[in-house]
């Protein structure tokens, strides 16, 4: 079995389920949420980091509070799918903090990158380095987050 979902238990899940909450907890903490010893759920801990399942734990910052909140939300279309354009790309928007993600999309658009600024002049600086920066962008749609409904890193358990 080289699956390492289908090596996982319900106590397993649980460790997920309260990393997903607040990484930060100490180990026995965790192991008293979930009904292990300290040593148990180290051993178990570490098997989901080995296993590449917890690949980084991280502190989750609120972009508010950083003046950073507005969310654009970027389709892109190109007409170029080459490997060399496809390395071109990916270099660039690499090279660009603000874009928090980037997704290869089916369908009527490439590409749907997420982007997070202060405002709207501060997008037009981050869009004009982009178009510069990438090669054979046939069509760059923003559209503007007016509220976010529902935000969250948890990933649900698969059924």
């Amino acid at each position: 079995m080289n699956d390492p979902l289908l090596q996982l238990d319900s106590i397993d899940w649980a460790i997920l389920g309260v990393l997903q909450a607040d990484a930060s907890l100490a180990v026995h903490e965790i192991g008293e949420r979930v009904g292990l010893s300290s040593n148990a759920c180290w051993r178990r801990i570490k098997r989901l980091e080995e296993s590449g399942i917890i690949a980084r734990r991280v502190a989750l910052l609120d972009p508010d509070k950083l003046g950073l909140a507005t969310t654009v939300f970027v389709a892109i279309k190109t007409q170029r799918h080459d490997p060399a354009w496809l390395a071109a790309f990916s270099s660039s928007i690499a090279g660009i903090a603000e874009i928090s993600e980037c997704h290869r999309m089916a369908g009527d658009v490439d590409y749907l990158l997420k982007i997070v600024v202060r405002d709207i002049a501060h997008y037009d600086r981050i869009y004009r380095k982009l178009i510069a920066a990438v090669p054979d962008l046939a069509d760059v749609s923003s559209s503007f987050s007016m509220e976010k409904l529902k935000a969250t890193t948890a990933l649900p358990r698969p059924l």
